[in-house]
């Protein structure tokens, strides 16, 4: 199993690689294709939105045919598209081509995460899960970061094509680790599409898991294409700083990940689910306060620290919604997940030309405290899980 999850791991590190690298040059877009910011924030929704939609075909081709062979073509297609993102002349065309993006990204990471519940107990699956949380972690954070730093150096199209370029040569390496792996060969039948997803949403948790995520995702998401303007309002010009700030999100999610054993042996699920809560209610308010950007950093770590607190306990109950229908379990997590990252950035814009951001945030902070304490309460371990 060593084998196959680190082959996951590397999938996932050079995927999520450019999974939030548009963010620190929303502006430098929006002045390079002559369009708003608010406008060009909308590249966020364009690729989460049809990422999330696509999850639970995706999610049943994974049950009906090979997982590792979604990977690799859903691997190809998004390079190509990201590639092709930085070639554009026109914001349409750049929308067109992140929606494409979005679609296959969608066939990656939930995928890796149904392989791994696939393969290990649940009882060692939160630690498992951990470590490819630590490999999206550390390619959020680069890629945040990195690109940041390409912006200000090659401007945004750059930051297309040098992802774009990670992500094929990631998959040409793990085109032989994908041919290694031995899955049971499926056979394409639509009649098992529904009874699985029947199976899973008849799971009483089902509606905690799915509800969860998407309410964390329109919370917390959804102002983070928007911190490069708030700081450029604090006189912040620099998209390097943007995209530091942004990658203390994943800082946050590594250090979660070498303590999350020890975190559930001395804590225990319960408290982590509340806690998580808590802290990312905490850091939406210190958001609001408009601290200096290295306070904005600071708060991003724990911000990215709480959110996994939370979020990696309910990957491993979505994990055993329907084992027998995992992957479309885990694609359905991500259609939630990702629906409410592309709601996130249309309801904080909504909120931004009415209310204002403030306001936002506050009720966001509530929300997500509450959705904490929610699934410490509801959420419990099956005595068939725990076998």
């Amino acid at each position: 199993m060593g084998r196959v999850l680190n082959l996951m791991a590397f999938v996932v590190f050079a995927t999520t690689l450019f999974m939030r690298s548009v963010d620190p040059v929303i502006p430098q877009i929006a002045a390079g294709l002559d369009v708003t910011p608010t406008t060009a924030a909308l590249l966020s929704t364009g690729f989460t939105l049809p990422y999330a939609l696509v999850q639970p075909v995706l999610g049943a081709l994974a049950d009906m045919f090979s997982k590792a062979r979604l990977i690799a073509i859903s691997m190809l297609i998004c390079g190509l598209a990201t590639l092709a993102c930085g070639l554009v002349t026109n914001f349409e065309t750049l929308m067109g081509l992140r929606v494409l993006a979005g679609i296959t990204a969608g066939g990656i990471f939930p995928i890796a995460l149904a392989v791994v519940g696939d393969r290990v107990s649940v009882g060692e699956r939160q630690v498992a899960i951990g470590k490819l949380l630590f490999a999206a972690m550390t390619g959020n954070l680069l890629g945040a970061s990195g690109a940041g730093v390409i912006g200000d150096l090659l401007g945004w199209r750059g930051v297309f094509l040098v992802t774009a370029a990670i992500e094929l040569v990631a998959l040409a390496v793990a085109i032989p680790g994908f041919r290694g792996m031995k899955e049971r060969a499926g056979r394409f039948d639509l009649t098992t599409l529904v009874p699985n997803y029947r199976a899973i949403l008849r799971n009483p948790m089902a509606k905690f898991c799915f509800g969860t995520v998407f309410v964390e995702a329109v919370c917390m998401y959804g102002v983070f294409p928007y911190m490069a303007g708030l700081l450029l309002t604090e006189g912040e010009t620099r998209a390097s700083i943007a995209g530091i700030v942004l990658a203390g999100f994943g800082v946050g999610g590594v250090i979660y990940t070498l303590m999350v054993g020890r975190l559930l042996s001395f804590i225990g699920e319960r408290r982590l689910m509340a806690s998580g809560g808590m802290v990312m209610a905490f850091c939406l308010i210190v958001i609001a306060l408009r601290a200096p950007w290295p306070v904005e950093f600071a708060n991003f770590i724990l911000l990215g620290f709480g959110f996994y607190l939370l979020h990696g306990c309910v990957q491993v109950y979505v994990t055993e919604l329907a084992p027998a229908a995992r992957g479309s379990a885990a694609a359905a997590h991500s259609c939630f997940f990702f629906l409410g990252q592309a709601v996130g950035p249309v309801v904080y814009g909504l909120g931004i030309g009415s209310v204002g951001i403030t306001a936002v945030l506050l009720a966001g902070s509530l929300l997500l405290a509450a959705v904490g304490w929610m699934c410490a309460s509801r959420l419990r371990r099956t005595a068939a899980a725990s076998s």
